[in-house]
């Protein structure tokens, strides 16, 4: 395969996926991972992506967002993974909130499968979120925030932000955009920013759901600090300077394996 034809299928999976990663992407064009490093690079030169450590990202500006069956297929494996070390954290009986996001929706398909932690109190503000949870049964009780729903099926604004304000529980799963050193978590909506803070707002303790090529991604609003954050569950993709600008904001990591 010509190096022309391997750049136009790299960016092809970039557009219609948000990332890739460097291992899929060897598999898929049949050539080493060194080759597919040196290709992204080439391609960020041109500031056509953006490398994070083991792949690349969407250099398109910090308020695009992709939607929700979009997002779905990108890392299905790590989320699958980060999910399940999160259920981990939940006790039978709790409260706690899913906030919208392709790993938190991974995390609630889980616990529908989870009788013995039953009955639990959910509230979301996530449309596939409560759709898993309904399609499960009787998880429990399951509130729906409501508000404006963006493109990735998040339920925002003054509406759900006024329904989060009345509310506490024992724990929060929450997704982002982006992780990063300095600007901490982020978002490329306004309206998700503001609701995300008022889940955090309403948890005991904040669980960050991401996989490993949300560190570095940059959107256009924070919502949180690293210092906000409890625990971060992803893979063990994640590089050496990120696990050490988190241990130095006091936030536990926890590392699922990326294969």
């Amino acid at each position: 395969m010509l190096v022309d034809q391997r750049h136009t299928i790299i960016l092809d999976r970039v557009a219609a996926h948000g990332a890739v990663r460097v291992t899929d992407l060897s598999t898929e064009l049949g050539v080493s991972d060194m080759t597919v490093r040196r290709d992204i690079a080439e391609l960020a030169a041109r500031g056509l992506v953006r490398k994070v450590h083991g792949g690349a990202v969407d250099a398109r500006p910090s308020a695009h967002e992709p939607g929700f069956a979009t997002k779905k297929s990108v890392a299905t494996d790590q989320k699958l993974a980060i999910a399940d070390a999160a259920l981990e954290l939940v006790q039978p009986g709790a409260s706690i909130a899913l906030s919208a996001g392709t790993t938190t929706w991974a995390l609630a398909t889980r616990l529908a499968e989870r009788a013995d932690l039953r009955p639990l109190a959910v509230v979301t503000n996530s449309l596939p979120v409560a759709d898993a949870l309904h399609a499960a049964g009787d998880v429990g009780e399951v509130v729906l925030t409501g508000g404006s729903r963006t493109p990735s099926d998040a339920l925002v604004g003054p509406l759900a932000v006024a329904a989060l304000e009345t509310l506490h529980v024992d724990l929060l799963f929450l997704g982002a955009h982006g992780i990063d050193a300095d600007a901490g978590l982020t978002t490329p909506n306004l309206l998700e920013a503001e609701t995300n803070r008022a889940l955090a707002r309403s948890a005991r303790r904040t669980v960050v759901v991401a996989d490993s090529t949300k560190w570095g991604t940059l959107g256009m609003a924070r919502f949180l600090t690293l210092e906000d954050v409890d625990v971060l569950v992803t893979d063990d993709g994640l590089p050496d300077d990120a696990r050490t600008h988190l241990a130095d904001a006091g936030v536990r990591v926890i590392l699922t394996p990326t294969a």
